[in-house]
């Protein structure tokens, strides 16, 4: 009968996260990516299922793209940079994508604007504006004139591309704040 009564162990549990042996600083940064492309993920929902059937003028949104050159904006060129690569594959992959040439837009338009923004703006939300409108004008004109040396279109829809740009620039001031809490949460990797 005293046996009942001993002490016991609380039995080891062991969660996947624990199997992989991560410090608390990789979980959080692990979990800010998966934020990420979570968010990505409903942009692309969101832009698939609801948006696609509103049309002004003959234009739509773009949403996919916005989100991927707002996370390099946010992020380091590094890391913002290999988060563009991947998440302009899945972009394609998707269906949605113009084509394969809309990596190369995307992650070049990424490294090169990203590297601007931090080496001559500052950390400011009218910066973060400036530099992703930028970016969403120019990846729809690099669109279009693909488009239009491939004959898929032709001169006179400038007017559509150029309003599926503006109309991807109302966006911005929704996801910048929703990306900027998601930002804070893994911390400065480099905080010396």
């Amino acid at each position: 009968m005293a046996k009942n009564r001993e002490f016991k162990q609380d039995r080891q549990s062991t969660g996947f996260l624990k199997k992989l042996y991560l410090t608390p600083a990789q979980r959080r940064r692990l979990l800010k990516w998966a934020l990420y492309s979570l968010i990505l993920l409903v942009l692309s929902v969101v832009q698939d299922v609801i948006l696609c059937r509103v049309h002004v003028f003959g234009a739509t949104t773009d949403l996919v793209p916005c989100g991927i050159f707002l996370v390099c904006l946010l992020e380091s060129s590094d890391g913002g940079c290999v988060f563009a690569l991947i998440a302009s594959t899945l972009y394609l992959f998707s269906g949605t994508a113009p084509g394969p040439y809309c990596i190369v837009f995307i992650v070049g338009l990424s490294v090169v604007i990203t590297a601007f923004r931090y080496g001559y703006l500052q950390s400011t939300f009218g910066a973060a504006l400036l530099c992703c409108a930028a970016e969403v004008l120019l990846y729809e004109l690099l669109i279009f004139a693909i488009g239009l040396f491939l004959g898929l279109t032709d001169l006179s829809r400038i007017g559509v591309f150029a309003l599926t740009g503006g109309l991807t620039l109302i966006a911005i001031p929704v996801l910048y704040p929703v990306l900027l809490s998601v930002k804070k949460i893994g911390g400065d990797p480099w905080k010396e």
